[in-house]
């Protein structure tokens, strides 16, 4: 029985996993799609073009592949200590996020103007990312396997209605992917909306 009940915790973990990565591919994906659609493409071109690499994707594929462990330093809590940047699909700059043991400061480029107030910064980053990760930290510490000091947190910097820096507590690995891959979706949306 206990081995039982130790297989159906790593497959609902795994099974937990593969649903939050299905979920970022998703989203990655739509963002991509809406993207190549906006410059035009039809979806017959896109097909096209992904069938013929240019040659500087010929020449990346060629170039052997480093370790992510061999280019940056990593933490005791397994995160990589570093700065990573967030950009556009026309590489314009949208933030920097700091990642240090197990907090993350995400700081908004200076020349953008990113407010609480431009969708979907509250209805989808906020609501949906932030709280879920919040309400299931709150879950574990009822369930005992989770102390209230290693809860998921975060905290916003606002100047006036003004995102000045966005800071979290408790990251793993898992939701560093997670966080960097929706709040870089959200800050495009949003320098969209500012542009537009």
């Amino acid at each position: 029985m206990k081995a039982l009940v130790a297989l159906k915790e790593r497959l609902e973990k795994q099974r937990e996993a593969l649903n939050t990565e299905t979920a970022e591919v998703t989203t990655a994906l739509e963002a991509v799609n809406s993207i190549l659609l906006e410059k035009g493409f039809k979806r017959g071109d896109i097909n096209e073009v992904a069938q013929k690499p240019n040659d500087a994707v010929a020449q990346a594929e060629k170039k052997p592949i480093v370790k992510e462990e061999e280019q940056v330093p990593v933490t005791q809590a397994g995160l990589p200590e570093s700065v990573i940047p967030l950009k556009t699909a026309n590489e314009e700059p949208l933030a920097l996020i700091y990642v240090e043991k197990e907090e993350l400061h995400v700081l908004p480029d200076e020349n953008k103007r990113f407010s609480i107030n431009t969708p979907p910064f509250n209805q989808f980053l906020v609501e949906r990312i932030f709280a879920r990760m919040q309400e299931k930290d709150a879950e574990l510490v009822r369930m005992g396997q989770l102390t209230t000091e290693r809860m998921f947190a975060y905290n916003l910097v606002l100047e006036g209605d003004l995102i000045r820096e966005i800071m979290f507590k408790n990251v793993d690995e898992e939701r560093l992917r997670e966080l960097k891959s929706s709040i870089r979706w959200t800050f495009e949306k949003m320098y969209e909306k500012t542009k537009s």
